[in-house]
């Protein structure tokens, strides 16, 4: 019985070591691998303007609250030099900028690998205790993995995400719409970012103000597609809400809730002059493929059923999503951005769609890092 327990304690003890060795990262700059720096004028005094990025993203920028920081900053950085910024700028950022904070904090090892899978393993060994107090805490989730690394990160991704954006907003003096994370029952109180553990996870988009304020309202994302499904929760498209911005009241979609009619009629009954959506699209090169149909959820009656393997992904997000169906809405402008990088094996794709007056505008493409001004 002695040896058995001399046995564990070893074992523990090992595991301890290996579970916190690689977790302290030796500081490497960032690189913004920024390609485009783009005005797009549709009004020449640019009394309102809108500045969509397109961050080229890697898992080291996501190992700790600085390498997060100080890769977002080069975009805003860039943006200023380039005389973007001034008091009725809304800065647009992507759908799952902020999901990757999962790995804030853990062995370096974990940005290193080449398969998501594997590093979300590495995750689970080195996080034993966490992991299991996280899975028994589930809310019943088909896939109870993913559910169960989310919630043991919640906290330290919320905190991330709300203090980051925070100091970028009140130091730029803009007004951001921070792309997404997913987090469980998030809410803001007290101008912080809260969770409740336990609750169904959403993805999320918030707001942050020039004075380091959030705004109390939030959008979840309404059409999770199959791959959210399993672990993230859809919300009411009746909760959408909308946002009184210095570029007039302003609705914002999480990617593929833009290709859904219902949310267009609350932005319709919301009487929302600007629409913005964060977008994530997997899979390098998946724009130029014949399109699959919707994802996730039942494609709608107004949806021309021969479109499906004839055009193109990239025609489909035109016709489908944000160009075609704002012209349902009162609202004139919107921008949509996408996320990019080489984030493990899922690849990524898609370039910044700019509409206004039902006129699709010509942006410069770039498989990097992108920053595109859209004044009306």
């Amino acid at each position: 019985m002695k040896k058995f327990f001399l046995f564990i304690l070893i074992v523990v003890g090992l595991w301890t070591i290996w579970s916190s060795v690689g977790r302290t990262t030796d500081w490497k700059e960032p690189q913004g691998n920024i390609e485009v720096v783009e005005s797009i004028a549709n009004d020449p005094v640019c009394s309102k303007n809108i500045v969509g990025i397109q961050p080229y993203m890697v898992p080291e920028d996501y190992l700790s609250e600085g390498h997060f920081y100080e890769k977002i900053k080069l975009y805003f950085d860039e943006a200023q030099r380039a005389g973007f910024f001034n008091e009725n700028t809304v800065v647009l950022l992507p759908e799952y900028v902020g999901t990757w904070l999962v790995i804030s904090g853990e062995k370096t090892s974990v940005a290193e690998t080449a398969h998501l899978n594997k590093a979300m393993t590495l995750m689970v060994l080195s996080n034993i205790p966490k992991f299991i107090r996280s899975y028994f805490n589930n809310n019943k989730e088909q896939d109870v993995f993913a559910a169960s690394l989310f919630r043991m990160k919640a906290m330290e991704m919320a905190r991330i995400y709300s203090e980051v954006f925070k100091e970028l907003a009140s130091t730029y003096q803009v007004t951001i719409n921070a792309g997404s994370i997913v987090l469980p029952d998030p809410g803001v109180n007290e101008n912080q970012i809260n969770i409740n553990v336990g609750g169904p996870l959403y993805n999320a988009s918030f707001i942050f103000y020039p004075d380091g304020s959030i705004d109390k309202q939030l959008v979840k994302k309404s059409f999770p597609i199959s791959s959210e499904q399993p672990f993230v929760q859809a919300c009411p498209v009746t909760e959408l809400p909308v946002f009184d911005l210095p570029i007039g009241k302003t609705s914002i979609l999480v990617c593929a809730d833009s290709w859904y009619p219902e949310a267009y009629e609350e932005i319709n009954r919301s009487a929302a002059e600007v629409i913005l959506v964060n977008s994530y699209a997997a899979g390098d090169n998946a724009m130029a493929a014949p399109w699959k149909g919707y994802d996730g959820s039942a494609m709608p009656d107004d949806v021309n059923k021969n479109d499906i393997g004839t055009i193109k992904e990239v025609d489909a997000w035109k016709k489908y999503a944000l160009p075609g169906r704002i012209q349902s809405t009162q609202a004139k402008v919107g921008v949509n951005v996408f996320l990019r990088g080489k984030l493990w094996d899922l690849g990524s794709d898609g370039q910044p769609i700019i509409t206004d007056n039902h006129q699709i505008f010509k942006t410069t493409q770039t498989q990097q890092g992108g920053i595109w001004n859209f004044c009306f």
